[in-house]
This record gives C-alpha cells, structure tokens and sequence, in this order.
C-alpha cells in the first residue's frame, strides 16, 4: 500500500542517494542488482525513487546500510513530485521496465504450450516464480500484468496430462 498525503492526495516517495567507491566494484554492482530487483527506479546517478509504503522504505533502508558498510554515504529522502507530469512519468518508466517482464513470461508461456508435459510443468511452475518476483516489484499494474497471468494459467492448466487411450474393444467399466 502507498502511502498519500491526506491534504493533497498526493502520493509519497522513498527517496535513496547513495554514493559508493568505485574500487571495488563488487559492492557496486550489488546493490544496482539490488535495486533492480526491488523495482527502484533510477532517477540520476546514485539516486532511486520507489512508492513510499513500510515495505519499500525498508528495503531501501536496508541497501543504505549496505552501502555505508561498504565505505559509502547513503541517505533516505520521503517526497514528491511537484508536478504532475514528473510523477505520471516516474510512474511510466517503472511501469514500462515491468510491463516488459511481463511479456516475456507470456511469450514464453505460449511457446511452451507445444513442449512435452514434462517441460509444460516445469516451465509453468518457474513462471509462475517469475511472476511472483515480478508482482513484487509492480507498483502500477499494466494490462501485461494479466495477460501473463492468463497465459501461465492456460500453460498450467495444458500441463494436465489426458488419460491414455483405452484400448479397441474394451468396454469403459
């Protein structure tokens, strides 16, 4: 849930600026991937904005403490936008990057729709993870969102394998 300021109805964001040393570049590298993975959106070099609600500032919290324990200066910022085509387009950008997963995942649920049972299973069952990661970081659902949810569920449901075919001449009991 994301929190709004009451007066205005205007949405909070969790704002991190971070800076990390770039030898070694180890520690760097995580917590971009970090980031990436929660769905942060990169606003400038060493600065990320996420919807502000108690999960996504303690994650953000948590990636802070890792870049001041790697020899680096991190610090949380709540605001907003103050204009309306700045948030509409923060909004589009971390909507595009998630709209874009959920394609593939329906891409490639469709193209195993002709595998063998055996692999329908198993790729319905790691798209589904996939999805799982992917609505975490979905703070603004897109149409892709269900479009992938639905064509997960058809692959999960063609996974059922039909019963053998009973031989000619026997009667069904």
């Amino acid at each position: 849930m994301v929190e709004a300021d009451t007066a205005s109805g205007a949405q909070q964001w969790v704002l991190l600026s971070y800076r990390l040393p770039r030898q070694p570049s180890t520690p760097r590298s995580n917590v971009w991937r970090k980031l990436k993975r929660i769905g942060a959106a990169q606003l400038g070099d060493g600065l990320v904005a996420m919807p502000a609600d108690a999960r996504t500032r303690e994650a953000l919290e948590w990636i802070a403490e890792e870049v001041v324990e790697h020899g680096g200066e991190a610090m949380l910022w709540l605001g907003q936008p103050t204009e309306i085509t700045a948030r509409a387009g923060l909004i589009d950008k971390m909507t595009v990057t998630v709209a874009a997963d959920y394609l593939a995942v329906a891409a490639e649920a469709v193209e195993t729709l002709d595998a063998d049972p055996a692999t329908r299973r198993r790729v319905a069952a790691r798209l589904r993870r996939e999805l799982h990661r992917i609505n975490a970081r979905d703070f603004f659902p897109p149409p892709q969102r269900d479009t992938a949810a639905r064509a997960v569920g058809q692959l999960a449901t063609h996974t059922v394998e039909e019963p053998a075919p009973r031989p000619a001449g026997r009667a069904a009991q």
